[in-house]
Parts: structure tokens; sequence; C-alpha cells
């Protein structure tokens, strides 16, 4: 696999998250990252589900309760410490050997804001190496609150492989599934770069209509 680049600006965030006072996470809970309680609820209960196209797509977690607040924190407060509890659920999901793990990336907007790109920090914690195949070709719209179409069409065309994606045999990675729009789209810029897509991994799913 092709060596990852440092991310001295995530690792310096991990630290400013560790230093200062905190807060459990997923239930307020007073001087503690994630109290034992709430670590329980992010342990990894493995699903698989397959996107329109075939994609094949294994979560570790329902994305509700406890895991939300915590993927939220690590996304939208900077509390790069709980990474490592949602890396170990996403570890223990991964059922794929001998592949290149291609994050979804961060947009440039999204990075200097956070100084970090979540799924490569996560991949970090899950004790595998990130291969940066995949980059952004344009800006996009935050797909919260936006339906299935729209989810769709706000991120045609957006991500495009990298050269040294040719011939590599690749999963993705990325924190959350809803429609899957942004993994299809990743796999079809992979897959037009020249690398076979075996699936992809999030740490967690949204609940699907229906269940």
């Amino acid at each position: 696999m092709p060596a990852s680049t440092p991310d001295l600006s995530g690792a310096f965030a991990e630290a400013l998250g560790l230093i200062f006072p905190t807060w459990c996470a997923g239930c307020d809970e007073v001087d503690v990252l994630l109290c034992d309680r709430c670590l329980a609820l992010v342990q990894a209960h493995p699903q698989r589900r397959a996107l329109p196209g075939g994609l094949e797509v294994h979560s570790a977690l329902e994305f509700e309760g406890v895991p939300a607040r915590v993927l939220r924190a690590l996304k939208e407060d900077g509390r790069t410490g709980l990474a490592r509890p949602l890396g170990q659920a996403l570890a223990a999901t991964w059922p794929y050997r001998d592949a290149h793990v291609v994050p979804v990336p961060g947009s440039r907007a999204s990075i200097r804001r956070r100084g970090y790109v979540p799924t490569e920090l996560l991949v970090r914690r899950a004790g595998l190496r990130s291969a940066r195949l995949l980059r952004c070709v344009r800006s996009t719209h935050d797909q919260r609150g936006l339906g299935r179409d729209e989810r769709t069409a706000n991120v045609a065309g957006s991500l495009i492989a990298t050269p040294d994606a040719a011939g590599a045999v690749v999963v993705i990675v990325d924190d959350v599934v809803t429609t899957g729009a942004t993994l299809i789209e990743a796999a079809r810029a992979l897959r037009e770069g020249g690398a076979q897509v075996l699936g992809a991994v999030t740490v967690a799913a949204t609940r699907r209509r229906g269940r």
C-alpha cells in the first residue's frame, strides 16, 4: 500500500482534545471523554447492506442515540479523542484483507474549518493505513436535510481518482452512510480511475425505512 502523508494538524487537534476538561459525549457526565455505559453503546454491532448498483457496505453501528452523538462530537465539536473508540468499532467490523483503504476525502473548506479529516483519523484509530486515492474537484452543499435525489445530484462528479488508483484493489471508508450517494460517487470515481472496488465500510448507518 502507498504510504500515507502524516496529518500533523490532526495530531495537534487530538492532543488539544486530551488536555482540556471534557464531558461524556454520549450523556454529558462530567470529567470523562466517554462513560462506561456510553462506551458499551459504541461497541460494534456489524450490519451489511447493498446500495443501488450493488456496492456492499459494512457498518459498525446504527446512527442514532449515543453513537450519533459521539460521531457528531467528533466531526462538529473537534473532540478528536473520540476517534479511538469509534475506530475500534470500525476495526471490529472490517471484513477485507489485502486492499487499499481509501477514506472519502474532506473538502478544502471542511479541512480548513476542522484542521483534520475525520475519515482519515478514524482509519488511523482502526489501525489501518489511508491511501489517498480520491480528491475533491468541486465543492458540495451539506447533505443534511437533502432527499435521496438531491444528495445524488449534490455529489455527482465531485470526486476524481488519483493516478495511483489505476490497478489498485480498494475499500472505501466513510463515517456514516445514509442514502449512499457519497459512497456511490466515490466508487464511480475509483472505478473510472482503474481501481477495483471491493466494497465500503462505515462507522455508522442510518436506519433504513421499513426496518
